[in-house]
């Protein structure tokens, strides 16, 4: 293994070696490691330039790290790092003369014949004193054999890389990789003391939950792209699903609240949110948890997401005339308090079956008290009626849906609405 010099060795070793070659071939010709867009101006007229692109994660020690860790983080071996870098060689210089394409072969013919990077070259490169950096490098220590091998890019992955460097022209190119690098985390391990005795402890059994369910049928066009995220409303109720959950005492615990839950068996637990005090809930990203007081154990805690619902929404101080944009404020009162910190944003879509023009406001006065109705300062608002929604820290607010057959808007969103006008 090695230490953090390694990736820029392995670099310095392929310019040196490259460097070797390419001088005898086309008179002149250099080796740089500089960006594709610095050519022009930071290298000769005739060269190769190496460039890293991308660093990969060796796949075969990806886990490597993990088998050597302890579950208290201490290590069992010194932790290591597997890496694949990769290479853009890009030629340049006289095309008349064909320069770029006499590089390019005897790019090819050196990696073709030196195809692993071998102690002896990374010990000359590191002892070389254009690379004085390099000093401390001790990547010839490692024991696994890094090995050059060229990767094989289409016209449209060559594209992409070189669409990164703004306005650059592209020059003859071709990838290689070099695999694998470890890197030595600098961790020494720690060996535990030898065991004495053994010693038996017992554990109270661990509630576990492994689904949280919502036990209505809400309207499918209210399901969300996440199938595992159900619709949690201040109304609904909780099957919370999994292992161990009964006890004498089973209590649940939602963000900073603790409620008793109507039935408890091995399996599930329900839970009516709507028996808990409104005012101790908040809209948003809160934690559910399963509590045994008595064994004074808990469960895993899972996220839930608590959807705010508009109860009503007032207009205000609105300006403009004729088919100008408006301005306005906009108070929506909410059924759940909204905490000062929390991050509320006001969505306005247009009520119209032909057109979809849409807005949105964030709160960005500071409010100095939690309240559960926040005024919104629109502008540049076009006139019209607008379904609304609001969005406290993620979780947006229910639009309501026509379930009417006979009615034209059947199975359509049709409010909350506004009307600008």
């Amino acid at each position: 293994m090695s230490n953090y010099l390694a990736i820029a060795t392995v670099t310095a070793t392929l310019q040196r070696t490259l460097q070797a070659s390419v001088q005898l071939d086309v008179d002149g010709a250099r080796v740089t490691t500089v960006r594709p867009d610095r050519l022009n101006g930071a290298t000769p007229e005739a060269g190769v330039n190496v460039y890293l692109y991308d660093i990969l994660l060796n796949s075969a020690w990806r886990s490597a790290d993990l088998r050597q860790r302890h579950s208290d983080e201490k290590y069992t071996k010194r932790s290591q790092t597997g890496l694949d870098l990769y290479y853009l060689l890009t030629c340049y210089g006289n095309d008349v003369e064909l320069e770029p394409q006499r590089l390019m072969g005897s790019i090819v013919r050196t990696l073709n014949s030196k195809s692993m990077i071998t102690q002896e070259m990374i010990r000359e490169t590191v002892a070389d004193s254009t690379f004085t950096f390099l000093a401390d490098s001790n990547l010839a220590e490692q024991v696994e054999a890094i090995a050059i091998s060229p990767v094989d890019m289409n016209i449209e992955e060559i594209s992409k890389i070189w669409t990164v460097f703004f306005q650059t022209p592209y020059s003859l190119s071709l990838g290689y990789k070099a695999s694998v690098i470890l890197i030595d985390s600098g961790d020494i391990p720690k060996k535990p003391l030898p065991v004495r005795n053994i010693q038996r402890h017992v554990t109270p059994y661990q509630p576990a939950i492994a689904h949280i369910k919502v036990a209505e049928e809400l309207s499918k066009l209210w399901q969300t792209q996440n199938a595992t995220t159900p619709l949690i409303l201040a109304t609904s109720t909780l099957l919370i699903q999994g292992n161990k959950l009964n006890a004498d005492i089973t209590q649940v615990r939602i963000g900073n609240v603790t409620a008793t839950p109507q039935t408890v068996t091995e399996k599930q637990i329900t839970l009516d949110i709507s028996t808990i005090p409104i005012q101790s809930l908040r809209a948003g990203v809160q934690s559910l948890q399963v509590i045994h007081p008595q064994q004074q154990v808990s469960s895993n805690v899972l996220p839930i997401l608590l959807r705010p619902t508009i109860q009503e929404i007032t207009i205000s101080n609105l300006h403009g005339r004729g088919n100008d944009p408006r301005s306005a404020d906009i108070n929506v009162k909410v059924n759940f308090t909204i905490d000062k910190t929390q991050q509320v944003t006001l969505v306005l879509t247009e009520l119209s079956f032909t057109q979809f023009t849409g807005y949105s406001f964030e709160q960005t006065k500071n409010r100095r008290n939690n309240t559960n109705s926040i005024t919104f300062a629109i502008t540049d608002c076009l006139p019209g009626n607008y379904l609304v929604r609001l969005v406290v820290d993620g979780a947006e607010s229910l639009l309501s849906v026509d379930t009417d057959p006979n009615s034209p808007t059947f199975e359509s969103y049709i409010g909350p609405v506004v009307a600008i006008a």
